[in-house]
Formats: structure tokens, C-alpha cells, sequence
């Protein structure tokens, strides 16, 4: 199977809630706005992630952000009003700082992340 794009679906109850905390996490309005109960952003090349109005399923999703410096990742997330827990090592060295969204849907921040085989 050859995948072209890959798009993360982040379920939420309320869309109007939503968004403007999405933006802090980005740090920019939505890339796309489709349809009404659904925003995007394009994170990577190909990677986007949705943010979609499932009120079923809202607040029990995981979103795993690997970034390039986690430290100046935080700092940019509390200048924007959004704390992360503290950061935590993990095997490898890797570090990992998760946020939680208005609904309960945690993202999590992945620093030094190296994929080894």
C-alpha cells in the first residue's frame, strides 16, 4: 500500500471551542475549512491533522507531535496561554510533554525523536 497523505482525526464536541484552542497549539488559523464541523492543518508535507465535530468519540483521542526542539516547542505553547506537563525522559533519551484539549483529547509533544531498526 503506497500512502500519499496522512490525516489525524482529532474528534471534539464543539468546533467553536475548538478551534481557537487549536490555533494557540499551532500557533495559526486553519489551513482549510472544508465544511462546517471540520477545520485542518497541515503539520508536515502531507500530514494534516483534522479537528472534526464527533461529539460520540470527543475527548478519548491521542495526537503524537514529534518536534525539532521541545523546549522552545513549551515555551511557545505558554506564551500562547496553554501549559503542557512537564517534560519526561523516556527510553533513548526521548522526551515526551503532553497538553490537553477542551474536550480531554491529549497532544503530546515528542522531542528527540529518533526511529531506530
Amino acid at each position: 500500500m503506497a500512502v500519499d497523505r496522512l490525516l489525524a482525526v482529532v474528534p471534539v464536541s464543539d468546533l467553536d471551542a475548538a478551534v481557537p484552542w487549536y490555533e494557540r497549539l499551532f500557533g495559526r488559523a486553519p489551513d482549510n475549512r472544508p465544511m462546517p464541523t471540520l477545520a485542518e492543518w497541515r503539520v508536515t508535507g502531507n500530514g494534516w491533522v483534522q479537528v472534526h465535530v464527533d461529539a460520540d468519540r470527543a475527548g478519548r483521542s491521542l495526537l503524537n507531535l514529534a518536534v525539532d526542539d521541545l523546549p522552545t516547542h513549551l515555551a511557545e505553547l505558554r506564551a500562547r496561554d496553554l501549559v503542557a506537563d512537564d517534560p519526561q525522559t523516556v527510553t533513548k533519551g526521548v522526551q515526551l510533554a503532553s497538553v490537553t484539549d477542551p474536550d480531554g483529547n491529549v497532544v503530546t509533544l515528542i522531542g528527540d525523536f529518533r526511529v531506530e531498526y
